[in-house]
């Protein structure tokens, strides 16, 4: 698991072995920093809290949601109110969505302590048996709670955008299309997302869109064939 800044290293140092041509990325990017949150129930819900709103107003809700429900624990929340909940900041989706994570977490339905133990795509379809609970979340989930090394949320604009500009793509693959072309980091695809992040963000701050096509560094055969056209 990348659960530390050490694990993160010694993940992508065997990520960057498979697929060599990333080293252009990371010297853009530099090497990311481990980010993590607890895992479990709590963690869980701290994600669905964070969705769809800034990083300020995901910070003031999640801290009023840890004031009022101490500890953050399924039955209390099944317990709770859907008035107490709101007046945390919680809209009606995200509380429909604890709700079911926290109805299934009680029934064992969703086996949040062995999810750390079964391979990403296993652990993926638990997660998304969750009404409420979608694809992106189920894999933000694996890779910031759990720090699985081969969770990919293929649905995240950002890593779509940085394997457009990184690999010099004629347009942004959709999730479907991500998803294909990261079959080439199994089993190391959490550590690509987390490398991909880092160079979406180092690109923006830069404003350094070179493809990796343009740098001369040699591209994985099936996005040879893909190069944005001079």
């Amino acid at each position: 698991m990348i659960d530390c800044q050490e694990a993160l290293d010694r993940a992508l140092d065997a990520l960057l072995r498979h697929d060599p041509s990333l080293q252009a990325l990371l010297a853009v990017a530099g090497r990311p920093a481990v980010r993590k949150r607890e895992p479990g129930f709590e963690g869980l819900c701290a994600i669905v809290t964070g969705q769809q709103v800034s990083t300020a107003s995901a910070a003031a809700i999640w801290s009023r949601v840890k004031a009022r429900f101490d500890p953050l624990a399924p039955a209390v929340i099944l317990a709770a109110s859907d008035d107490d909940m709101r007046g945390c900041g919680l809209s009606t989706p995200k509380i429909k969505t604890m709700r079911a994570a926290a109805e299934a977490a009680a029934s064992g339905s969703l086996p949040l302590d062995r999810l750390p133990e079964l391979p990403a795509d296993e652990a993926h379809a638990h997660l998304v048996t969750v009404k409420g609970i979608g694809p992106w979340t189920a894999d933000i989930y694996l890779l910031f709670c759990i720090g699985h090394p081969d969770a990919f949320p293929a649905g995240d604009l950002a890593l779509q955008e940085a394997v457009r500009v990184g690999y010099g793509l004629d347009a942004r693959p959709d999730a479907a299309g991500l998803t294909a072309f990261a079959e080439r980091w199994r089993p190391w695809r959490g550590a690509a997302a987390k490398l991909l992040w880092a160079y979406y963000s180092a690109t923006r701050r830069r404003g350094d869109a070179t493809p990796l096509a343009e740098r001369q560094t040699p591209l994985p055969a099936k996005a040879a064939g893909r190069r944005r056209r001079a």
